[in-house]
């Protein structure tokens, strides 16, 4: 077992998904989070491919902190069609501060397991990951 210090450990299936995200594209995004209980990151939720940015924001909890993949499809201003992998470390304002500290201290645990992160975003309400947000730091 870990002490909270080092952060909590990660779920084998949290990898897998994450794999199956960047290979495959089998999900658009996955939320991932803390259970207290198995002392482990788990995964929360899998979108699929098809859903959009808005089903993506919407399965954030408004309360609870999250850990979040995105995986963004875009276009380059040379007509390139490109993705990036978006980690986002979800802590609104008004989760409890137990829960904030416990996914902060986890947070660089967790994203050292997920090897293909391209870009890293911290929002603690929803303008602060908006699509429009998201557009700027893929480029």
């Amino acid at each position: 077992m870990s002490n909270a210090a080092s952060g909590m450990a990660v779920n084998d299936d949290c990898k897998l998904k994450f794999l199956e995200l960047k290979a495959k594209r089998t999900y658009r995004f996955i939320i991932f989070k803390i259970d207290e209980k198995q002392k482990q990151v788990i995964v929360d939720k899998l979108g699929e491919p098809t859903l959009a940015y808005e089903d993506f924001a919407a399965s954030l909890p408004a309360d609870e902190c999250r850990y979040a993949i995105y995986d963004f499809d875009f276009v380059t201003e040379e007509n390139c069609q490109k993705s990036k992998i978006f980690f986002i470390a979800w802590s609104p304002d008004i989760a409890r501060v137990r829960n904030k500290m416990l996914y902060a201290s986890s947070k660089d645990r967790f994203k050292r397991e997920l090897d293909g992160i391209q870009v890293e975003l911290q929002a603690t309400d929803p303008t602060e990951m908006g699509l429009d947000v998201i557009r700027s730091r893929a480029n």
